[in-house]
């Protein structure tokens, strides 16, 4: 069996910053930090979920964006130092959140920071957005990341994908098919219309779309910083005919906060029956803090989902 740890939204701490730094969309953002959103994450219960999954020991580790919170150059470095803890680059695959893309930055002074986690196999580290769709291999895995970070005015938490990576990553779906690898999709809005304005994919209709015709085994996102889960329809008779969509907890999230305490899916895969067989265990923070307990199992076998107790 593969493990896959799945984890989001850990919206690393927020360094102090100077008025120059705030100017436009930063500067509401840094206030929201600062008024309620610094009670919501926590850093002690990152700490605890990052310990959990370093004992656990995963085959590898896939994050769906929003490290930072407003995209301060500060808070990328923090990040990368960040993600040194987590994992080496060839154990973790990153696509960026809103958060990640707040307000458009110098791809080196940004997201050029985690470049090594973004690349594709055999790529060198990712140097702008033309990376994606990023493909890594894993086993009997296919993580087929894709962005749909887009920096967009204030107040707005929206994420696009674009046309041109949409094909892109139809084409690459296709393909890996045929392989007969699992292709699980890493991106950090939820894919769905049925999502609130301000905060949804604004072309959603057209990813799911794209998955009705050619498919996938599972769809990974953040953004909405709670454990969820969703389905797309797959291609008409082919074993994922509804396509599973999981989202997960924040990384971060205060026990008290309004999102509960703090998660990551800790996703078992193997093949059965020429499918594949996904066991989805939600893993929580212990009420002390020291690391994980077992929250939930959901399990989709061809696309059929069997919810099980923790």
């Amino acid at each position: 069996m593969f493990t896959l740890a799945h984890l989001s939204d850990p919206h690393l701490p927020m360094p102090r910053a100077r008025i120059v730094d705030l100017l436009g969309k930063r500067a509401t953002g840094y206030a929201n930090w600062w008024r309620s959103r610094v009670e919501l994450h926590r850093p002690e219960a990152l700490a605890g979920l990052v310990a959990d999954i370093a004992a656990v020991k995963p085959d590898h580790i896939a994050l769906t964006g929003d490290l930072v919170n407003v995209s301060l150059p500060e808070e990328f470095e923090r990040a990368a130092a960040w993600l040194a803890t987590l994992g080496p680059p060839e154990r973790v695959t990153l696509v960026p959140g809103n958060h990640d893309v707040y307000v458009a930055t110098r791809w080196g002074q940004g997201l050029g920071r985690w470049g090594a986690y973004i690349a594709s196999d055999g790529a060198p580290p990712a140097v702008g957005f033309e990376a994606f769709p990023t493909l890594r291999r894993r086993g009997p895995v296919a993580l087929v990341g894709l962005n749909s970070g887009v920096p967009k005015p204030p107040f707005v938490a929206t994420g696009t994908l674009g046309d041109a990576q949409i094909a892109a990553a139809e084409k690459m779906l296709v393909e890996l098919g045929r392989e007969g690898l699992c292709r699980v999709v890493l991106i950090h809005h939820p894919p769905l219309t049925t999502e609130k304005r301000f905060k949804r994919l604004t072309d959603a209709a057209a990813f799911q779309a794209m998955i009705r015709r050619v498919g996938c085994e599972i769809v990974l996102h953040g953004h909405n910083h709670r454990s969820e889960v969703a389905r797309i329809a797959g291609p008409p008779g082919s074993r994922t005919e509804a396509v599973p969509v999981v989202g997960v907890t924040s990384a971060s999230a205060a026990p008290e906060s309004k999102y509960g305490r703090a998660r990551y899916h800790l996703i078992g895969i193997e093949a059965q029956g020429g499918g594949w067989r996904l066991s989805v265990q939600l893993r929580a923070l212990r009420p002390d803090g020291t690391g994980c307990e077992p929250d939930g199992r959901i399990v989709f076998e061809s696309g059929v989902a069997h919810a099980q107790a923790a």
